[in-house]
């Protein structure tokens, strides 16, 4: 299955930064990625983690939550069951089109725009604050898979690799990292 991941082609939807922790961010323009940091502006930009409820845990471990990514088909399956969703008020910082994310393994690389190369790190476990923005949009954004196992769909997480501005309309090209592929878990 993930083998026929290697050829994806997507496309930047949207891009999104707020400068404080707020559940949604405001979509804007442009972005810069800052390698080793993240989304310039934002929040969670940093080298160790900017997550509230993880700064609390241990504030000196790496950030591998820079860059927050959520495919807009998302939207559109939210969208069937009654919720109206637009880019980035779920809090992401580039909304995408094309791109099977949540079937990438851990250690893919998407290149975006001109420059920019980030790294998957892991899903985004979506929590209360969802509901709080639209109730009953935390279910919509969980299921289970056939074996019973929680599938967390809002989105992925990444690590910037080199920076660059993105803006609506660049495209993405995934490449795999090498075999044995790795399933994404929360991070």
């Amino acid at each position: 299955m993930m083998t026929s991941l290697v050829s994806q082609v997507g496309e930047v939807m949207s891009v999104s930064r707020s400068a404080t922790h707020t559940f949604s961010k405001e979509v804007v323009t442009t972005i810069h990625l800052l390698a080793g940091l993240g989304v310039e502006g934002d929040a969670h930009m940093g080298g160790t983690v900017k997550h509230r409820s993880r700064v609390a845990q241990n504030p000196d471990q790496p950030n591998l939550r820079q860059v927050h990514l959520i495919h807009s088909e998302l939207f559109d399956e939210v969208g069937r069951a009654g919720f109206h969703v637009e880019p980035g008020q779920m809090g992401e910082n580039i909304t995408t089109r094309g791109i099977h994310l949540l079937d990438l393994p851990t250690g893919s690389k998407l290149y975006i725009g001109e420059s920019a190369v980030i790294e998957i790190t892991g899903l985004r476990n979506p929590c209360a604050q969802i509901d709080n923005f639209q109730p009953g949009l935390l279910s919509a954004v969980l299921d289970k898979d056939a074996d019973g196992k929680l599938v967390r769909k809002a989105g992925v997480m990444a690590i910037v690799l080199v920076g660059g501005e993105i803006r609506a309309g660049d495209p993405i090209r995934v490449e795999l990292p090498p075999e044995p592929f790795r399933p994404l878990e929360r991070v």
